[in-house]
């Protein structure tokens, strides 16, 4: 059998960096710079909503992460900058190589992102689909100051039930850290695979193929235990409301709201996560929510 040889390796790797800043002029919100390596990029800023915000989309032509792929995603944001980051369809990780004398199987994604005091983000991509027989791996690390604000989501989808492609092959893993003044305030991790059962044990996903986290942090607007509290209970009301309590959770830890979908429906989740945000966004940035227009095409 071949053995893979480092050039061997580099040639089956797909090594995709995108480094993005943002920064608050007396123009609004820009994007100040832009440096890229491989296939992801920006297209302009958009401004459906005035120049406070400059909504992104982030392109990813290939549509899809395959064995030995690594894709980071770096923004940093400036002051007092505001930007709303999501794409125009669902990332996609597909069934990894089996053949490991070409290379690693495995599949990266990495998303940092570095807010400075006052700068705000909200960064809700489309759903993720994670094909059987995947080797995923998705990384979101948020880096806030004490004043800034970010509000963002992240839908797993495991298989394709409906085209009766299980995820029964394969292994994803999602973990979520916050950092606050650099100091670890949140970490969630989870890996589903066929080895551990998590997919159906009643203590992981219960044989749900959806899983989602919506993360909402202002420290500023939820200061004090009343204005956190308030504020869960009008998302718990709109949850009741819509009949999504067996779906939907919230979960208020010292003012960082954390939102979690368990069902079966990409776009399920992402409607009812919308519908919070409508309630969410007035509070914590004191602006009336507007989607982003790729949303409706």
């Amino acid at each position: 059998m071949a053995i893979a040889t480092p050039a061997t390796r580099l040639k089956n790797q797909w090594l995709a960096h995108l480094a993005l800043e943002f920064g608050r002029t007396e123009h609004g919100t820009q994007l100040t710079r832009s440096k890229r390596n491989g296939p992801l990029l920006v297209q302009k800023a958009f401004y459906p909503e005035g120049r406070d915000c400059a909504h992104i989309y982030l392109l990813h032509p290939p549509a899809g992460i395959v064995s030995g792929d690594e894709l980071r995603v770096t923004m940093d944001i400036k002051r007092a900058a505001h930007t709303l980051l999501t794409t125009p369809g669902a990332n996609r990780f597909y069934r990894a190589r089996e053949d490991l004398s070409i290379g690693d199987p495995q599949q990266t994604q990495i998303t940092t992102l570095h807010l400075e005091s006052l700068a705000k983000c909200e960064n809700f991509p489309q759903e993720t689909i994670v094909y059987a027989g995947a080797e995923g791996v998705n990384t979101v690390d948020i880096h806030l100051a004490d004043e800034s604000i970010y509000l963002g989501w992240d839908i797993t989808c495991l298989g394709l039930p409906s085209s009766q492609q299980p995820f029964v092959t394969g292994s994803y893993t999602q973990l979520n850290r916050l950092f606050c003044e650099n100091k670890l305030v949140y970490h969630d991790r989870i890996t589903i695979s066929a080895d551990n059962n998590l997919l159906t044990h009643p203590a992981g996903l219960a044989g749900n193929s959806v899983f989602a986290t919506f993360i909402i942090y202002a420290p500023g607007k939820l200061a004090n235990n009343h204005q956190s509290d308030a504020l869960v209970e009008s998302l718990r009301e709109r949850v009741e409301q819509v009949q999504a309590g067996s779906k939907i959770s919230i979960s208020n830890l010292r003012g960082l709201l954390i939102i979690r979908y368990l069902g079966h429906h990409a776009q399920e989740c992402k409607d009812l996560f919308i519908q919070l945000w409508l309630i969410a966004r007035p509070i914590c940035l004191d602006k009336t929510a507007i989607q982003p227009r790729i949303w409706h095409t």
